[in-house]
């Protein structure tokens, strides 16, 4: 009986077999079309914004050096040792402060020498004169010679100018005995000494003690190449205002050090070479800078600028939004149909992180400023706008507002 069974039983567990196999291929073949379907990306994102539009001024960039108003080298001027130093290294010292005293006995003597002759000769020249005197009216009653007469007045002559020369002899004494007192000729700071007491100065000339420096208000030099200058002349031309190197005062100019943001010293141009140097092709310049605080010292590298002329209405797109093809400079603005178009642009002066764009772009574009990388033209895009570009100060970095959350 169980064999009688068994054959109906194995075709039944064949069947299921089989069913369960065409379940399977069913499956299979699913999962194989769901895989080869192809589901296109998402836009890439970038950031978008509008051109700044405003007015900015057109700077002119160099670079200088600073240097003190006045620098004097003290020396003496007179022989002999060096008896005080009345002042302490690097201290800053005002008009008229006694800095080094030279011994002053030898030049006194000279002095109280030369008061003495000049006693002597006052007192010859009275007694010539009263002589001549007498011996002029001797002379008109014929109780004198002429000759001697003429003799009289020649001693009285030479009396006064003995009289005269000692005069010139105490003034000369006097200078000689200043000389051994060396004073601040202005306020400034003093150098170290570089001559110790007891040492002898002036022996074979004038010895150097120390330097003093006026560093307010502080200069600041630096050159104009030959095209930088005609640019100036050019600009000042237009505001009908003439470059003349004679009259540059009405002339701003800031600087700023390396160590500091933005331009924040304020001065104004003070000199000007006359004449372009023709063997570099460029215009010695020279500005002046209050230093009350005295931060600035001379001999430190500045960044210089001065303005040379200003624009009503510029367009002005970030740096990094700007692109370079065999075409030129280039932007990527973004149309109403999110696709990325190419506009060659003519760019200006850098402002900050923002650069002027004279020609190629509308103030209504706009322009890709972060994602640049994602994007080329043709391409579809999904643009996350920016409110606005902002630019306080074109010394400082431009910022821009974050994209609008979604």
């Amino acid at each position: 009986m169980i064999f009688q069974h068994m054959p109906r039983r194995l075709g039944k567990v064949r069947l299921a077999k089989a069913a369960a196999a065409a379940v399977f291929a069913a499956l299979l073949a699913g999962c194989s079309e769901s895989k080869n379907a192809f589901i296109p990306p998402p836009p890439p994102k970038v950031s978008v914004a509008r051109p700044l539009q405003q007015p900015v001024t057109l700077y002119l960039y160099l670079t200088g050096n600073t240097a003190p108003y006045n620098s004097v080298d003290l020396v003496a001027r007179v022989q002999g040792y060096l008896e005080s130093i009345d002042y302490t290294d690097g201290a800053y010292v005002q008009k008229g402060t006694l800095l080094f005293g030279i011994e002053r006995a030898t030049y006194q003597a000279q002095l109280d020498q030369a008061n003495a002759a000049l006693a002597t000769a006052e007192a010859s020249r009275t007694y010539n004169q009263s002589e001549y005197q007498r011996q002029s009216q001797l002379g008109r009653q014929d109780f004198a010679s002429q000759a001697t007469v003429q003799q009289w007045k020649s001693n009285l002559d030479q009396a006064s100018a003995s009289v005269l020369n000692a005069k010139a002899q105490i003034e000369l004494a006097n200078i000689n005995l200043g000389y051994t007192r060396v004073l601040a000729p202005f306020d400034g700071v003093v150098t170290n000494h570089l001559v110790d007491i007891g040492a002898l100065v002036g022996v074979t000339g004038p010895t150097k003690l120390a330097t003093i420096i006026q560093t307010d208000p502080i200069y600041v030099n630096f050159t104009m190449t030959e095209p930088q200058v005609l640019a100036i002349k050019e600009s000042n031309a237009k505001q009908g205002v003439p470059f003349r190197t004679t009259d540059i005062s009405n002339i701003p100019v800031e600087i700023g050090l390396q160590s500091e943001e933005g331009y924040p010293h304020k001065g104004h141009l003070n000199y000007a070479d006359p004449q372009v140097n023709a063997a570099t092709g460029t215009l010695f310049v020279r500005a002046i800078f209050d230093n009350k605080d005295h931060t600035l010292l001379p001999g430190l590298f500045v960044r210089v600028r001065t303005p040379i002329g200003g624009l009503d209405k510029v367009l002005l797109v970030r740096n990094q939004a700007i692109g370079a093809s065999q075409q030129g400079p280039y932007v990527l603005v973004v149309g109403p149909d999110n696709v990325v178009q190419q506009k060659v642009v003519k760019l200006g002066e850098q402002q900050g992180d923002l650069r002027i764009v004279d020609s190629g772009l509308d103030p209504g574009d706009w322009v890709v400023t972060e994602g640049t990388q994602r994007a080329f033209p043709g391409a579809k895009v999904d643009p996350q706008r920016m409110t606005s570009l902002t630019m306080a100060d074109p010394t400082e970095p431009a910022k821009a507002t974050e994209p609008p959350t979604k």
